[in-house]
């Protein structure tokens, strides 16, 4: 059943992102992975319990298309709505069920007819849930099974729009339970209003009690299925009436209201649409087209596709995702290409979503002023380093010390931690300890930009089209140029041996962020990386 399920919903994912029917051989062979074509009635076959199974797909003929969602159109005043809420022994579907159904229907926003039902599960309550709804195994054991309690529930909703408290909870035991006896989900339009209250008041609790206290309903919650969903009804109402005062119109605007925040962002799942499998760039824009966010992917379709899939993000980036309107990427050859495109991008754009680690400003110096040493933004030879808090812990360390270079200060520094010991004096000498600690650590940062500046190499890498590379030429300091890449003796390599002999070295922060990248690829080398040493060229040129 999980399996049909699963197709079930990459069926609906292949539709959206066609935005049209698509023929049923066509969606076979994308869903089930299918090597090779295959007849349109075997392909309708292998599918069309998948479609059945699931509500939102239906069949045109040959062709699999989206199903119009149900009742969202309507006027909120014409809607019919079906309040309900489950008492179950657990919190987990399968290994808990229900044991009791009730509903409230709301009919031109009246209430109307009420049903109520216990059910068996088939198993003893937990003390705590029997001490929670005052529910006893006497009673549910002459009670309904919960298939039957089921059936008479859906009887009931027919094609009403369904609505709860923490409907999350509460659809997820009802579609359990509707699969086991059908094969397929709950065929219904949802409205949370725990969703919908926390979007109308802000940050007030929105707990069930605390709503109904709010409102003053006439029913009060008591962990009890029918005056819990009485409550809600009345809540609903309320609700409803400060959603129209925001402009909310039809149940299509009522649901995107009390969608959650991982709910509305997986909505914006169709601005990804059309992404390649290729490497590349990627900007996230919102309405008035600023940037808010800039990465990289070496499947842009498949990172892309991974933000809308309620998995959590830096805060940073579910805030862009919350203003996303619209998703720009760029193809490009390879990893290497794209990051340090990123980079650029980021540099020139200072998006407001990215990590501040990935800007340039952020970079410090440590320099000498007069006899002392003070941290500075200005480049030298003695940074980057990255972590403020550190840079000026090394700077306090070297304050009082004579020193040519850093390897020079640390015995002294040691001798005098030494000495803080003896004399007794643990709070100095422990302040000295933490900095001669971020001290080393510099140090270590230092050596390497060092060496990354003396680095000349050549990195070839697959480009924008099939069967052509890129040559990007690193050397004094910086990425001096990209260039096509023939072969190590046509007029594109010269050109790029060229630059490398014209380049000046450069402590830029800029460069030092494009060297530590470089850096990272050569350490970790993807398949299609190619490393040439340029100091090993013939009649050795470039440095």
């Amino acid at each position: 059943m999980q399996l049909r399920l699963d197709a079930a919903d990459r069926l609906v994912e292949l539709v959206e992102e066609r935005r049209g029917p698509v023929p049923a051989d066509e969606a076979a062979r994308t869903v089930l992975k299918l090597g090779s074509a295959v007849p349109v009635g075997l392909a309708r076959s292998l599918l069309d319990e998948a479609v059945q199974a699931d509500a939102r797909l239906r069949w045109s003929g040959d062709l699999v298309r989206l199903a119009d969602a149900p009742g969202e159109s309507l006027l909120l005043e014409d809607a019919t709505f079906v309040v309900f809420d489950l008492e179950t022994t657990g919190l987990r579907p399968g290994s808990a069920r229900p044991c009791e159904f009730g509903a409230v229907r709301v009919r031109r926003l009246e209430l109307e007819e009420r049903f109520e039902t216990l059910a068996n599960p088939g198993a003893r309550l937990a003390p705590a849930i029997s001490a929670l709804t005052g529910l006893r195994d006497e009673e549910l054991r002459r009670a309904p099974p919960v298939g039957a309690a089921v059936r008479r529930f859906l009887a009931f909703a027919g094609d009403a729009v369904l609505v709860a408290h923490n409907a999350r909870f509460d659809m997820a035991f009802l579609d359990h339970e509707t699969a086991r006896l059908t094969g397929s989900r709950v065929v219904a339009t949802v409205v949370d209003t725990v969703g919908l209250a926390r979007r109308l008041l802000g940050r007030q609790p929105a707990n069930l009690a605390a709503l109904s206290y709010r409102f003053a309903t006439d029913a009060r919650p008591c962990h009890r299925a029918l005056p819990d969903a009485e409550a809600t009804a009345e809540i609903l109402l309320c609700l409803i009436g400060m959603a129209q005062e925001r402009g909310a119109r039809t149940v299509a605007d009522l649901v995107e209201l009390s969608a959650t925040k991982p709910r509305r962002v997986h909505r914006k799942r169709s601005l990804a649409f059309g992404a390649p499998q290729r490497p590349g760039v990627y900007l996230f824009r919102d309405v008035h087209d600023q940037v808010l966010y800039v990465g990289r992917a070496r499947d842009l379709r498949a990172r892309l596709r991974s933000y809308f899939r309620s998995e959590r993000q830096r805060p940073a980036v579910e805030a862009a995702l919350a203003a996303l309107a619209r998703v720009e990427w760029r193809v490009r050859g390879s990893e290497l290409e794209s990051a340090l495109e990123e980079l650029r991008l980021i540099r020139e754009l200072r998006p407001p979503a990215n990590a501040r680690s990935a800007r340039p400003d952020r970079h410090l110096y440590l320099r000498r002023r007069g006899d002392s040493v003070v941290c500075s933004s200005q480049p030298n030879e003695l940074g980057p380093l990255t972590s403020r808090k550190r840079a000026q812990l090394a700077a306090r360390a070297l304050q009082g010390v004579e020193w040519e270079t850093l390897d020079d200060a640390m015995p002294k520094l040691r001798a005098k931690l030494k000495r803080l010991a003896l004399d007794l004096r643990f709070e100095d000498a422990a302040r000295l300890r933490d900095r001669i600690d971020a001290l080393e650590e510099a140090a270590r940062e230092i050596r390497r930009m060092q060496q990354l500046r003396q680095m000349g190499v050549c990195l070839v890498v697959p480009g924008e089209r099939e069967g052509s590379k890129r040559a990007f030429f690193v050397a004094k300091g910086q990425v001096v140029c990209a260039r096509p890449y023939l072969g190590q003796h046509g007029v594109e390599w010269q050109a790029g041996l060229a630059a490398v002999e014209r380049a000046e070295p450069t402590l830029a922060p800029e460069a030092a962020d494009e060297l530590r990248l470089v850096a990272s690829f050569i350490r970790r080398p993807p398949p299609e990386l190619e490393v040439v040493r340029l100091a090993h060229l013939v009649d050795g040129r470039a440095a």
